[in-house]
């Protein structure tokens, strides 16, 4: 198992079987681990919702 990145935080996601196959089969024609595929759509996912709304403010905990 690759070690931890400094700049990362781990969770846990919990997903339906077949969405976890799909997202499989899509990370390897993207040649992309699986943990990279979920954290290339949750991007993706924010970058939309901030073009639509606007810019998030994150303010350090």
């Amino acid at each position: 198992m690759p070690a931890a990145k400094p700049d990362r935080i781990a969770t846990q996601l919990r997903l339906d079987e077949v969405f976890h196959a799909k997202a499989k089969i899509i990370a390897k024609k993207e040649e992309r681990p699986l943990n990279s595929q979920f954290e290339y759509w949750i991007k993706k996912g924010v970058e939309q919702y901030e073009k639509e709304y606007g810019t998030i403010q994150v303010v350090p905990e």
